[in-house]
């Protein structure tokens, strides 16, 4: 390990230092069971982990956000959140980031204010700044701060660091909230996201690692890796995922040539960064 990721690793332990409590928005991913880890090796049980529990939320993540709060002894919560009941997220405008971590920081602020617990934090990390996220507008309102981004840390060191600690989800695909599939300004329902979810767990039980199911109404659009672009348009394999996503849904089935990209929702939008 660099120098220079020890450096930062250091400046996070000594940011989470300075804050007497806090309580981690822990939905399970790289990002936020790495601040999970740290923020209970450093604060213990002046930490509390929470996981919001909603229908846009994976059963998947929240399997993960279990088995790893119970291997490495956070204090762990589960709370429900509400945003499918708020019409502006889910008429899903550009901004429906925006009312979901609204939602979500209306309730951690509300349970730290009440136990006692001094601050929010959340797992957003260096490489987060360039990326359209509306819902850091939501954490600067609520004034959630955001220890790994501050320390200066990338993916690829949480990546790291979470490999060394013996995190056991430390090399997981990015992932987001399953309303993320739904492209903008079409409706989010609650069926849509049931739908999304049973075909992207029927294409990781095909052995697919890196992917999307974008929901276009009929239409399934197929995000993968590049790399295993090959294997899902071979005439058997994809035979099996055509009538898997039929079976979860779908009308029709298709694979994106240009494989997975992060926000690949966003490309239709001219937006600016807030």
């Amino acid at each position: 390990m660099s120098n220079a990721l020890r450096e930062r690793e250091a400046a996070l332990v000594e940011r989470l230092r300075t804050l007497p409590s806090l309580v981690v928005a822990y939905s399970g991913g790289v990002d936020s069971a790495y601040l999970a880890y740290a923020a209970t090796r450093v604060l213990g049980s002046a930490a509390l982990c929470v996981t919001a529990d909603s229908a846009s939320y994976p059963e998947r993540h929240r399997a993960m956000a279990l088995e790893t709060a119970s291997r490495f002894g956070f204090q762990h919560e589960v709370i429900s959140t509400a945003e499918l009941e708020n019409p502006a997220y889910r008429a899903n405008n550009s901004d429906r980031c925006y009312h979901c971590k609204h939602e979500l920081f209306t309730r951690l602020t509300a349970l730290a204010r009440d136990r006692g617990f001094a601050v929010v934090a959340d797992g957003n990390n260096a490489d987060d700044r360039g990326d359209y996220r509306p819902g850091r507008k939501a954490a600067r309102e609520f004034g959630v701060v955001s220890p790994l981004d501050e320390s200066g840390l990338t993916k690829d060191d949480i990546r790291e660091l979470s490999h060394e600690a013996g995190l056991p989800y430390w090399d997981e695909p990015a992932s987001a909230c399953l309303s993320s599939r739904v492209p903008y300004f079409s409706e989010v329902t609650e069926e849509k996201l049931h739908v999304i979810e049973r075909s992207e767990q029927a294409l990781r039980g095909l052995g697919f690692r890196v992917l999307r199911v974008r929901h276009h109404g009929d239409v399934a659009r197929i995000e993968l890796g590049r790399d295993e672009l090959p294997r899902a348009i071979e005439p058997a394999m994809a035979d099996r995922i055509d009538r898997a996503l039929r079976e979860a849904g779908f009308k029709f089935v298709t694979v994106d040539l240009k494989g997975y990209r992060l926000g690949s929702l966003n490309e239709g939008l001219k937006l600016r960064v807030v």
